[in-house]
């Protein structure tokens, strides 16, 4: 007996996917999901925050 395959929700669009190798585009239900990711990403939509440490800015930069 098979364990129950996981079901996840598309990140672009929330519709379910099963969490199998059969699921070509996963997480993404389709390639079409994986690519508007991907074209959000290229473009600077998403972004990682980043905390800038005042001691690697430049002396100019520094307030000091």
């Amino acid at each position: 007996m098979q364990p129950a395959a996981r079901v996840v929700a598309c990140p672009q669009c929330s519709k379910s996917v099963e969490w199998t190798p059969a699921a070509k585009w996963r997480p993404f239900c389709s390639e079409r999901c994986k690519l508007i990711d991907l074209g959000a990403w290229a473009s600077d939509r998403y972004r990682v925050p980043v905390a800038e440490d005042s001691e690697s800015a430049p002396p100019d930069e520094r307030g000091s």
